[in-house]
């Protein structure tokens, strides 16, 4: 293969699936086919009771510079709902996920970036939503996931500008979780999902429910609460003060 062709590089080792999106040439813009295959891995990768966690980066010194903008010719707009499709499966997926930035991360970067659940930033980062520059209508589901992010002061100022914000700004304003110095990155990812990875994936699966507004799942939970044993396994774990051996998802 060559190794300049624009892809999707997933790597799936002790629980952690890393995506790296990979089109140096372009900044790492997203072409028809990888906004296409997106779900896709996605769907595989929850298919896999292994994986515990999800990292989404960019090859090299930049997340996502948005979307191919030859892709934007086609007049259908299906490269724009191509787009939406994977920022909504990627929100949906139902382990814990983080977007490891670095570089540019604007327009369809910024869409794939807000979907994980945690962002985490590399200082001198830049994060721009520019349908504005383009005269694209920006989705409702995408808008109303950048508002619960940054609220709506600031969403409005990165829709109605396209303007780009940096690292300090993007923290301050709910953007981004963390901000990291030069070289730190990656380390910091590592260690934080080692540490997603070690607590209860009953708890996660649960949290990540209602934080997208799943209230109808309550006693779904709460009745796997009780049937897991999750729940007397990490007290007693934690009075005899070693780690946790959680069960659930009960094995087929």
């Amino acid at each position: 293969m060559d190794r300049k062709e624009p892809r999707l590089e997933l790597t799936v080792a002790d629980g952690v699936a890393t995506l790296v999106i990979s089109n140096p040439a372009k900044r790492n813009a997203m072409t028809t086919a990888m906004w296409q295959s997106l779900p896709v891995l996605l769907e595989e990768l929850a298919a896999d009771s292994s994986v515990r966690a999800l990292v989404l980066t960019g090859a090299g010194d930049t997340f996502c510079a948005g979307a191919d903008i030859s892709s934007l010719r086609d007049p259908s707009g299906a490269p724009q709902g191509l787009a939406v499709a994977a920022e909504e499966a990627l929100a949906a997926f139902p382990r814990p996920s983080i977007a490891a930035v670095r570089g540019y991360c604007v327009g369809g970067g910024s869409q794939l970036a807000a979907a994980c659940d945690l962002r985490f930033a590399e200082e001198g980062a830049s994060f721009g939503v520019t349908p504005a520059k383009l005269g694209i209508v920006y989705a409702a589901s995408s808008t109303r996931r950048l508002v619960a992010l940054t609220g709506p002061a600031t969403a409005k100022h990165l829709l109605f500008s396209g303007e780009l914000i940096g690292t300090d700004r993007a923290l301050r304003t709910g953007l981004v979780d963390e901000v990291l110095p030069a070289g730190e990155l990656d380390k910091r990812v590592e260690a934080y999902v080692r540490v997603l990875v070690s607590r209860s994936r009953l708890t996660q699966s649960a949290a990540k429910e209602f934080a997208a507004g799943r209230e109808d799942r309550d006693a779904h939970w709460a009745d796997q609460a009780r049937r897991s044993g999750d729940t007397a396994e990490g007290v007693a774990a934690f009075l005899e003060r070693r780690a946790p051996r959680f069960t659930w998802p009960p094995r087929a």
